[in-house]
């Protein structure tokens, strides 16, 4: 007779290194909400968006920080500032709208209201009420204003990008980011105006580490997207690097689009299609741009909260928010230059349908990780494999490994395990 599985009290890993990665790092809740606490709450910067999305004083945007939802707005001294969506009174979450404009921010629970730097300003009744001649009620004679203000995050800008962090002793964050990562950060957020083109949300039931390791990972690109493949957007072939910064959380994959004919390793795996065209081609009317400076695809992943993507003229930000072990939302932002013709701007437009919930290319990821986080609930004793290019984490002139996956976990057992 079978005996029932037994599950380990602490999370086991076979060896020293993270090439084996075991499936409760995916399923299990109680090590989700220390995720939360030590790569969201505590010492890292989390993104919340990019400053052309509030462009006018009194404009502001509601979205995540972990799985705590935060307000950034823009006030009128031109500051932005990023403030925690709970009231200082009885904690209700006051602000519904994903985005709009305002003068104030008013609980409407209680009344209570606070600029738009998150400073409490009014609170109903706190003198108390005149009745039969005398003061009933009211706060008590000490309450003040100033030791009742929202949750207010530290703010870093750069580039027309905001992160936030809850962590008052974050370190900056150019030095978070790392000299090699940050050079692609400035790459494509070089000081151009950016200009909001739209937006695309999914819900995606799987594990929010599960959309990083997909952008790390250089392996499934040309095996499972058969556009990838087919139109030698991304190719395994391809002039391409992988880096790290020096504490491997964070990376950039780097692929410049070749002129390779139909190599054989390319052609002999089932997702190349050589009978596949378009109706339209434009979209692959692909131009390249000086501020390329090469590279005609660049994916670049910052720990734990973002991916900015550049993909041949498609550019776009991908916010991961986590909603349990087992599910996160996945916010697209495209953008595009306010010097942008308006032939590029509905070229990044067009090429924008790759990408997305029902993109061409990525709603083979969506489709993945759903069916390796059911994998990983059915059987959470077993463990992955990340040994392609062998177990060390080096930065490669190539695409054949699983270094970067290898790195954020060499990074997460630091973190998790201290």
């Amino acid at each position: 007779m079978s005996q029932p599985p037994t599950f380990p009290d602490e999370l086991h890993w076979e060896s020293d290194g993270t090439s084996r990665i075991p499936f409760q790092v995916y399923t299990d809740e109680a090590l989700h909400k220390k995720e939360l606490e030590r790569f969201f709450y505590q010492a890292h910067w989390s993104y919340v968006g990019l400053e052309a999305e509030i462009p006018k004083v009194g404009d502001y945007k509601r979205t995540v920080v972990g799985e705590r939802s935060v307000i950034m707005t823009r006030s009128a001294d031109d500051e932005i500032s990023v403030i925690e969506n709970v009231c200082a009174h009885r904690g209700m979450r006051f602000c519904r709208e994903r985005h709009g404009s305002a003068k104030e921010f008013v609980c409407p629970y209680h009344q209570w209201s606070y600029t738009l730097k998150g400073d409490l300003q009014g609170v109903p009744f706190r003198r108390g009420v005149k009745q039969d001649g005398k003061v009933n009620g009211g706060m008590p004679a000490d309450f003040n204003t100033a030791d009742h203000a929202l949750t207010k995050l530290k703010v870093a800008r750069r580039g027309g990008v905001v992160f936030a962090s809850f962590d008052e002793n974050v370190e900056p964050f150019e030095e978070f980011l790392g000299p090699e990562i940050l050079g692609y950060f400035d790459r494509l957020f070089n000081g151009r105006q950016l200009k909001i083109l739209g937006y695309n949300r999914q819900r995606i039931p799987g594990n929010w580490k599960l959309m990083q390791e997909n952008i790390k990972d250089p392996y499934h690109p040309g095996l499972l997207h058969t556009w990838f493949v087919t139109f030698g957007l991304w190719r395994a072939d391809n002039k391409s690097k992988l880096v790290m910064d020096e504490q491997f959380r964070h990376a950039a994959m780097i692929s410049t689009r070749g002129t390779a004919g139909q190599a054989d390793q390319v052609t002999q795996v089932s997702s190349f299609k050589a009978s596949l065209d378009l109706h339209d081609k434009r979209f692959i009317d692909i131009v390249p741009e000086a501020w390329w400076d090469g590279p005609s695809a660049v994916m670049t992943t910052i720990f734990p909260s973002v991916i900015l993507q550049q993909q041949v003229n498609s550019v776009s930000t991908r916010h991961i928010q986590p909603d349990g072990h087992g599910a996160f939302d996945f916010v697209w932002t495209h953008f595009g230059f306010d010097d942008d013709s308006p032939e590029m701007e509905q070229r990044r437009l067009r090429q924008a349908n790759l990408f997305g919930p029902a993109g061409f290319v990525s709603a083979d990821d969506g489709e993945v990780i759903e069916f390796s986080q059911e994998a990983f609930e059915s059987k959470p004793s077993h463990r992955t494999l990340a040994e392609l290019g062998g177990r060390e984490v080096e930065n490669t002139d190539h695409m054949v490994t699983e270094t970067l996956i290898r790195g954020m976990y060499a990074y997460w057992r630091k973190v998790m395990e201290a």
